[in-house]
């Protein structure tokens, strides 16, 4: 039986646009196993963006339970809640949310500086040295291609060595030949590591190699699909 690191319960997300209530997420409860690799998909305005955020404690919920690794993460606090973020789970964003300022090795060791890890610059060399970008480790996000800035963001996601990776579209910014480098990459990280995978996307060719699709709409859960047995 797979352990499980992340659960919901009974999620629900809403607004409130003049007067009118507008609904994000309805009702979802799901649970994930240590070591799986889950997609989470639907057409756009399904919801699939506003889950993800929530399960990664980016977003709070109107209503439901989230727990991590046995931790209700729920009603914590910003700073209850930080630690958490920068060592159980790592994130990565669509629009690659680089620090423009820093290097791209600067920019994979800021987690583990705040952390205050003396291996930091080790650490994150021997990361970029994993995904070929070593000679570019003193580049600006401005001097590297997208597809760079992207390994660049999950060699930082992944420094803190997280339990879970959550990503957003992680594809969503790059062409065919870069979409499927990045594809490769977290392949191959969630099967040295056996990092558990959330990825939010639409992109079939990335859900057709989960082990488990589930499906918005509407924020609803209308499928979940093991892909792999």
């Amino acid at each position: 039986m797979v352990d499980t690191i992340l659960a919901a319960d009974g999620l629900c997300k809403h607004y409130y646009l003049g007067g009118q209530k507008i609904d994000i997420i309805n009702d979802v409860s799901l649970a994930i196993g240590k070591g799986e690799f889950v997609v989470i998909a639907g057409n756009s305005g399904s919801g699939k963006t506003t889950l993800l955020s929530i399960l990664a404690g980016l977003d709070l919920p109107s209503s439901g339970r989230i727990t991590i690794a046995g931790r209700d993460i729920t009603g914590l606090t910003e700073d209850q809640l930080a630690p958490l973020r920068n060592g159980l789970t790592g994130f990565v964003f669509q629009a690659f949310h680089l620090i423009p300022s820093l290097n791209a090795l600067e920019n994979i060791m800021f987690p583990a500086e705040i952390k205050k890890d003396p291996q930091a610059r080790e650490k994150a060399e021997k990361l970029l040295d994993q995904v070929g970008l070593l000679p570019r480790r003193k580049n600006f996000p401005e001097q590297l291609s997208g597809g760079e800035q992207q390994r660049v963001a999950i060699c930082r996601a992944l420094i803190n060595r997280p339990e879970i990776i959550f990503a957003d579209e992680p594809t969503g910014n790059l062409d065919s030949s870069n979409s499927e480098g990045i594809i490769r990459l977290l392949l191959d990280l969630h099967d040295d590591r056996r990092t558990t995978l959330v990825i939010a996307t639409h992109s079939q060719a990335l859900a057709s190699r989960a082990d488990r699709e589930i499906r918005l709409h509407d924020g609803r859960i209308t499928d979940d699909n093991r892909v792999k047995l």
